[in-house]
């Protein structure tokens, strides 16, 4: 699908539809919406009168043939109340007149900007919106219907103001291109089944995305991870036939950071298929565990808008890939498996994996050199209980580094929330054969017992952990996306290193 600038009058424009956004309220027929209806002979106000057009939010409203501009139909979309109109909610406007055009077989249209929606943060938004809601998780069906393609999306109606430019707004296209198209990359991934897609092939296709956006890459095999004594990883991965793997990507900027600069590591889970272990999960959706490696897709998905942004400092991701099967040779309950960093772990449940290959890849990022940490994972159900799927659990240490973590993440337009990391839960996670156990003793709690077992091996080095399991996948389809991945915390993670990383205190200093 094309997305481009196009600077013609909006009514002049031959196009299958013209799209624009109604605000709820007194004023909705104003400004552009003005124009409008004065072009269309009154078509407009009747139906802001009547009660048709309301401006609720993603309310549609389609005018066939309109009179007076040259597009075919005039489509109005519900934004809401102005004031506590967002970046987001423009994402998901434009978002939502795609999927809804597309349905009835539209192949090209323009949308309109508002009077106070023309800026470059807007085009941005609005070209990130188009691209998530471009994405069908329809991959391998074997007929699909031509008819439903958009092939181009012209945008109108947004000038450079005040310090702004021309160049601005171009630039603002291009990072909406890039960022909804890596974010598409990870759901791609995150969409596929685990026949298709083991730890083994997750490498080979990050391996060619990094070759292509020419960033480092090295991909730890069986051996090199036994070698590097991965007990944590190598006990989860033990189950299954397929092999585990370690994806390294790494930017480094051709200005060297100042001294003390710091990297951040990027960590991400990816269990291509997680059946629960000896701790099997019930049938009932089980189907849906192929997205369990949908951290470690994410941090690919970043890797590959980096690559292009190219922030001031190093980024290192390190992606630990495996299967969680119920082989003969599979870890059970109450083994005890020895982590690279020394510590050892008591097997409670294996279900509880994900934290165990987290734990291996955070000490391992810290080897390469990372001064601040996060990490995403589908990690637990608990997450689900407490923030549904609206937010993502966002937990960190210290405070003021999830703070800002945060920051990135509103103005990325992805919901969030911060989740205590107390050390009273440390307790919860005492054993009483080795260091540590796997799950949370007693009741509830369960997704900061997680977190704190995490945090076990980020040691005192800044970290956040984002736990998406309530996020990561839609169960059906939405106004703005269709069902299945999301691709959530793409735009935050890219945010964080482009605008909010280079800014720490350089007082924190490198791990041992």
């Amino acid at each position: 699908m094309e997305i481009k600038i196009r600077n013609e009058k909006p009514e002049a424009i031959s196009t299958d539809a013209l799209v624009t956004y109604v605000f709820d309220g007194d004023d909705r027929i104003s400004g552009v919406l003005s124009n409008l209806d004065q072009l269309t002979k009154g078509k407009i106000a009747p139906l802001a009168k009547s009660g048709e057009i309301t401006g609720k939010a993603l309310e549609m409203v389609l005018l066939h043939y309109p009179e007076g501009i040259a597009a075919q139909r005039l489509l109005l979309v519900g934004a809401g109340k102005r004031d506590k109109t967002s970046l987001a909610d423009l994402r998901r406007v434009a978002g939502s007149a795609l999927r809804y055009l597309k349905a009835r077989g539209v192949k090209n249209f323009v949308f309109l900007a508002r009077e106070s929606d023309n800026g470059p943060a807007q085009l941005q938004a609005v070209a990130e919106g188009l691209l998530i809601a471009n994405f069908e998780s329809d991959t391998y069906r074997s007929k699909k219907d031509p008819s439903k393609n958009i092939d181009s999306v012209g945008l109108v109606g947004f000038s450079p103001a005040h310090s702004d430019t021309r160049e601005d707004l171009t630039a603002a296209l291009d990072r909406g291109i890039l960022l909804g198209e890596s974010q598409n990359f990870a759901r791609a991934l995150i969409n596929e089944p685990s026949n298709k897609l083991t730890p083994t092939v997750l490498a080979d296709r990050a391996l060619a995305m990094a070759r292509e956006a020419g960033l480092a890459v090295e991909i730890l095999d069986e051996k090199k991870i036994a070698d590097l004594k991965m007990g944590a990883l190598l006990g989860v991965s033990q189950g299954s036939v397929e092999p585990p793997r370690v994806i390294v990507i790494t930017y480094t900027p051709a200005t060297p950071p100042r001294e003390g600069a710091p990297v951040l590591g990027l960590v991400g889970k990816a269990v291509t298929f997680d059946t629960g272990g000896i701790s099997i999960k019930p049938a009932e959706g089980m189907e849906k565990m192929k997205y369990d490696m949908g951290g470690g897709a994410t941090m690919i998905g970043v890797m590959r808008a980096l690559a292009k942004l190219k922030p001031a400092n190093k980024v290192i991701a390190v992606v630990p890939a495996t299967e969680n099967m119920p082989g003969g040779k599979a870890q059970k309950p109450g083994d005890v498996q020895v982590a690279m960093s020394g510590k050892t772990i008591e097997i409670i449940n294996t279900d509880a994996e994900g934290r165990l290959i987290l734990a291996d890849g955070i000490h391992y990022a810290k080897k390469l050199g990372a001064t601040h940490l996060i990490d995403a994972a589908t990690l637990t159900g608990a997450i689900v209980v407490a923030l549904a799927s609206v937010h993502v659990g966002a937990f960190g240490t210290p405070r003021e580094y999830l703070d800002k973590f945060l920051e990135s993440a509103k103005a990325a337009g992805e919901k969030m929330w911060p989740m205590p990391i107390d050390d009273d839960y440390q307790e919860m996670i005492k054993s009483g054969i080795a260091d540590i156990r796997n799950t949370g003793s007693g009741k509830g709690g369960g997704a900061i017992t997680a977190a704190w077992f995490i945090k076990e091996f980020a040691e005192e080095t800044p970290w956040i952990h984002l736990d998406i399991a309530g996020t990561a996948w839609y169960d059906d389809n939405k106004p703005w996306s269709a069902k299945g991945p999301t691709g959530i915390a793409v735009r935050s993670l890219v945010d964080f290193a482009m605008n909010q990383l280079p800014a720490l205190a350089s007082k924190n200093q490198a791990p041992k």
